[in-house]
């Protein structure tokens, strides 16, 4: 199977869990010119990363569905919860939460112009969306506080937490004190599969 990527985007999610999974994976990276490109659009035809292209040929666009997937294509790697239905949904939940609500909430700090035309209006629009990036965060922190990992057990939904963490230190939001967020930073970038997806990528 293959991966297209963007460095450092919500891509690296799906990168660290192929790492995870352990099981022979190709990568290709889109240039962000290459992203409107014909032949990029027949894979996605909204000029986003993440795509995975499974061996047969098969397309997967979006990044939650993506991650589920490869959960549900390798078991063994057990990145799925810990194999009851209400471990599954506690992964889905996670996940829903950081890509419905953390990472829209970075938008104003990637693109401001997409909200409000006028610049000097920029500050005010980006301290508002730090802000309300610091109480989700407050959320994840706490979710932390008796766990090494968002679900219980070491998911999909961990990977994406670690991105939008790197973005939100990139974008100055303010992360001071969450102590439980900062340990499994640690842990993350501690481990061999993050080493590894990283290095692929430059980061």
């Amino acid at each position: 199977m293959k991966l297209y990527y963007m460095p450092g985007v919500c891509s690296l999610a799906d990168h660290i869990v192929l790492e995870w999974i352990g099981q022979p994976y190709q990568i290709e990276e889109v240039p962000r010119a290459g992203l409107r490109s014909p032949e990029y659009l027949k894979l996605s035809p909204d000029g986003v990363v993440p795509v995975l292209v499974d061996d047969d040929g098969w397309v997967l666009t979006e990044n939650i569905a993506i991650l589920n997937y490869l959960a549900d294509r390798f078991p063994a790697a057990h990145l799925g919860g810990d194999g009851t239905p209400r471990g599954r949904a506690e992964v889905n939940r996670w996940l829903g939460f950081l890509n419905s609500d953390v990472h829209p909430a970075f938008k104003p700090l990637f693109r401001p112009e997409r909200f409000i035309a006028d610049v000097s209006s920029h500050a005010e629009l980006q301290d508002t969306a730090r802000a309300k990036l610091r109480s989700y965060f407050e959320r994840l922190d706490s979710q932390l506080a008796n766990r090494n990992w968002l679900a219980g057990t070491r998911s999909i939904a961990d990977p994406y937490l670690f991105v939008v963490q790197r973005w939100a230190k990139a974008k100055a939001v303010d992360l001071g004190g969450f102590d439980h967020l900062e340990r499994f930073v640690h842990r993350m970038h501690a481990d061999p599969g993050v080493k590894a997806a990283m290095c692929a990528e430059g980061i």
